[in-house]
């Protein structure tokens, strides 16, 4: 027999959902017909598998070690020194159950590949170092990030430490309460403030999208809003340094929809101009787009969000951009 004390980071979820994190190789199929037969119980009594569990709450597997082992073991954790020593991301904050990021462009958000060194292994990896998660408890509970940014795309990220932090942020982006504001210099002169809508269209297979005026099968509709900061004069070539309001957040809208509406993103290699990528290359050894996530605006909160309530946090420009920033007249030294 083995008993599972529920901790924080594992309340608040169905009890089929729990042992389907914890015995990972198990089909349902098993857990139903364990529960029926009282091989597995909450606190005691016989569950169905639809309770919400609760801190504190005790769960007895009536099952062999051998059994147990035998449904376990996917979801490992990967030690840091394995993932090129997981380097400490870039905290802008941090409290119990919420961290904001700096993701550097080149990185990816989260994995897309077994292989692959993520943010999220970044993370992962700093919260087990500095104590604050334990490798067992990757078993039932992973930390993610609420949002994604494009690998060549920097800038802040939200994060959940927690289960409640992770689903509380997730509502709040989901309720479109949080608001996203992104830094970016794009071809030519941007004259005034606007708001354009559309409609985008993503091939799977190129990883590219298509912006179209009207409603397309299987198109999802987009809205950017943007304001000119400043006119950049570089290489005999006119620039506008811009502030994006992201209305909607699709796969990338906004490259791919400034693109089409005439100014497209210096160094961006899908959507962008390739005579003007080649200076920046040469001049700059600009290797990424010019787009960072610079701003998140928080509402009133309460709850465990509270912290944040009516807070806003930028994220410091990456060096290249930092450096054509500052050649600008735009950052000071």
């Amino acid at each position: 027999m083995k008993i599972i004390t529920i901790k924080t980071n594992e309340a608040d979820q169905r009890l089929d959902k729990f042992l389907a994190k914890y015995m990972d190789k198990a089909p349902k199929s098993f857990f139903y017909k364990m529960l029926r037969k009282k091989n597995i119980t909450l606190n005691k009594k016989k569950a169905d598998g639809s309770e919400r569990l609760k801190a504190g709450d005790e769960i007895c597997l009536f099952l062999s070690e051998e059994t147990i082992a035998n449904f376990s073991g996917s979801r490992t954790y990967v030690k840091p020194q394995t993932v090129c020593s997981c380097k400490k991301p870039e905290i802008i904050y941090e409290d119990t159950h919420i961290l904001l990021l700096n993701k550097p462009a080149g990185l990816l958000s989260q994995k897309a590949k077994p292989k692959d060194v993520s943010l999220i292994e970044q993370m992962t990896a700093y919260l087990i170092e500095s104590g604050q998660l334990r490798e067992e408890d990757l078993r039932t509970f992973r930390p993610g990030i609420c949002s994604r940014l494009d690998r060549n795309t920097s800038g802040l990220i939200a994060a959940g430490k927690s289960l409640s932090g992770l689903q509380s942020m997730n509502e709040l982006i989901r309720t479109h309460s949080l608001r996203k504001f992104y830094r970016c210099i794009v071809s030519g002169t941007v004259h005034k403030q606007q708001r354009i809508e559309g409609w985008l269209k993503k091939d799977e297979k190129s990883n590219q999208v298509t912006i179209y005026q009207k409603e397309q099968k299987d198109s999802l509709f987009i809205c950017t809003e943007y304001l000119p900061l400043k006119t950049i004069l570089l290489g005999g070539r006119t620039y506008t340094y811009l502030e994006v309001n992201l209305i909607t957040g699709r796969s990338h809208q906004i490259r791919a929809h400034l693109a089409s509406a005439g100014h497209p993103l210096i160094g961006d290699a899908k959507y962008g101009n390739p005579d003007i990528n080649k200076y920046f290359r040469e001049h700059y050894s600009l290797k990424y787009q010019l787009l960072h996530a610079f701003r998140l605006e928080f509402p009133e909160l309460s709850g465990i969000l509270e912290p944040l309530s009516n807070r806003q946090f930028t994220a410091p420009f990456p060096p290249i951009f930092a450096g054509i920033l500052k050649q600008s007249n735009i950052l000071q030294e």
